[in-house]
């Protein structure tokens, strides 16, 4: 990464006409930039942009060498680029060219031999944790999903001890003994310790997840169909041992169309599997009892299941990104970029997706893509999501969120140009369509919105077994089955937020840590959290986020 010896700014590309401020910049602040000097006409905040040049009506804005939008007013020479005076712009694409070749990072070398304990499915695919899975085919079996929760969590040990009841109690406490609104308000309230819980029954089961939903039924039936296929990923998940799942019985989501979907991904399919249909049953009671009867000796036999070695060939990282900041694309994704490349060349997979934030890198990615047709499908794949964003009145120009614009992502393409970075520089091996499942080694592009939670429940339904994602302004984004190792691109929002975020990259903003050092930090503990060694906060927090995608419908 180039880097100002201070640290105070950078040029992420040679071909860039815009620099980013890697600390607050006062207006009359000297810039030393290719041998010339010139002085900021206007303060820069940190993360922000501004000119090396002046720039006229329409003139073009690179970065990370990528048009990333168009001037709209005169900028003067060393001035902050906003919202005002630019608009989002990006370069057409087309059919070009394969540009395959890519170079190997020197450090894969060290992880040729590293292995994580695993549990082996008998697909040949290996879990990072082992759960049992509650689900219901429509949003109608809910409640009956949370009744089930309410049965079993805690007495099967699975419940998360640590609640805001004591809190609470406080509460009551001055309440009732007379203290105003305003001694409330500035009232300290006292954490107690977090408790342990109950002991776990199932000592290799690490839980039982209840996944609700608002789909299966009511809606367009494609949408009803892509449910029953992401469901059918997380089935036949390798994070997942069995699964017991609730039909009402005539909602658009049928019990066979799950199972058709279940043979696709895993045609030897031989898991645990309840499927319960309450018209067919009859009484609530009756449902309820054969799931409980059910589930209960599934989880006896799934207990049996040990951790065994696994080489990391088998890990499937999703990456992801959200709340995502002007130094996302300079510091932590980078680094997912880099991990990508190792994992690619020993024979792993990794998932790229939001296909929102790569308006921009189209070219790129279609030229990366190791064949034709691939190449055709991803440019296809774009064209059509964004026509459908357009027509309910919003494209992918429209993505960055006011949390993106206000910490230095201020058009789509200079988000997309950052968030690309995830995915390093190995051949793309397929394109996927949602929710297809991942089935070749490499780099999988995923079609999938760039709504955090959407993508991150999709790119588990694909198959990923880790889920890296980079944040800038913190977010609590975790997944019912799969680890969601959580990576702040900055030191400040590391330190803010240490309950949710799990590994720091803004070393390489302050110039600590090169992105290999980094890479190979953040690289170990996934290893850790693949064997069941260390839980990232996500999980520790029971952050069970799970939205299935309503196809064009989100960015």
């Amino acid at each position: 990464m180039p880097q100002n010896t201070k640290h105070t700014y950078i040029q992420i590309h040679p071909a860039d006409n815009a620099l980013v401020a890697l600390t607050n910049l006062s207006a009359g602040t000297v810039i030393n930039f290719n041998g010339e000097e010139f002085t900021l006409v206007t303060p820069v905040a940190m993360k922000h942009k501004f000119t090396v040049g002046p720039l006229n009506i329409g003139d073009e804005i690179f970065m990370y060498g990528v048009l990333v939008g168009k001037a709209c007013e005169y900028i003067p020479k060393g001035a902050a680029i906003t919202t005002e005076n630019i608009k989002h712009a990006a370069d057409g694409f087309k059919l070009g060219s394969r540009k395959t070749d890519w170079t190997v990072p020197e450090m894969a070398s060290a992880y040729k031999d590293r292995t994580f304990l695993g549990y082996h499915r008998a697909d040949g695919s290996v879990g990072t944790a082992n759960y049992w899975l509650v689900i219901p085919l429509v949003f109608c079996e809910n409640r009956n999903i949370n009744v089930l929760k309410d049965a079993l969590s805690a007495k099967l040990g699975f419940a998360k001890p640590r609640g805001y009841e004591s809190e609470v109690d406080s509460l009551i406490e001055m309440y009732q003994s007379g203290k105003t609104a305003a001694d409330i308000l500035n009232a300290d309230l006292q954490t107690s310790p977090e408790g342990q819980g109950s002991k776990k029954l199932f000592e290799n089961i690490d839980g039982v997840k209840f996944l609700t939903h608002d789909m299966g039924c009511g809606g367009i039936k494609t949408d009803s169909d892509a449910l029953c296929g992401l469901l059918a990923g997380y089935i036949t998940h390798p994070n997942v041992a069995g699964a017991t799942v609730l039909s009402l019985g005539c909602q658009h989501a049928q019990a066979g169309i799950l199972q058709d979907e279940i043979l696709k991904r895993d045609p030897n399919f031989s898991k645990p599997l309840v499927m319960l249909e309450q018209q067919k049953m009859g009484t609530e009671t009756k449902l309820l009892h054969e799931a409980l009867k059910q589930t209960f000796t599934g989880l006896i036999e799934v207990n049996k299941q040990e951790r065994k070695p696994a080489p990391i060939s088998k890990l499937c990282i999703g990456l992801e990104c959200g709340g995502s900041d002007g130094f996302s694309g300079i510091s932590a994704n980078p680094t997912l970029g880099y991990i990508s490349d190792i994992l690619v060349s020993l024979g792993g997979s990794v998932i790229l997706a939001e296909f929102p934030e790569l308006c921009g890198v189209e070219q790129e990615m279609s030229d990366r893509c190791a064949t034709e047709t691939q190449a055709l499908k991803f440019m296809d794949l774009m064209r059509t999501y964004n026509a459908r964003a357009e027509a309910d009145g919003s494209g992918f120009y429209a993505n960055p969120s006011p949390g993106n614009i206000r910490d230095g992502l201020i058009t789509d393409a200079i988000k997309s140009a950052g968030a690309a970075k995830k995915g390093g520089t190995s051949p793309v091996t397929a394109v996927l369509d949602y929710p297809e499942k991942v089935t070749q080694p490499g780099l999988n592009l995923l079609c999938t919105p760039g709504s955090d939670v959407e993508s991150t429940t999709a790119e588990v339904g694909s198959g990923a077994n880790i889920v890296l994602f980079t944040t800038g302004l913190g977010t609590p984004t975790g997944n019912p089955i799969t680890p969601v190792i959580k990576v702040a691109t900055n030191t400040a929002v590391f330190n803010r937020m240490p309950d949710i975020l799990d590994i720091n990259c803004g070393t390489i903003i302050e110039g600590e840590e090169t992105i290999a050092q980094s890479a190979a930090r953040m690289l170990d503990y996934v290893i850790d959290v693949a064997s069941g060694v260390k839980q990232p906060k996500a999980v520790i927090l029971g952050q069970d986020d799970f939205i299935p995608w309503k196809r064009g419908v989100s960015l």
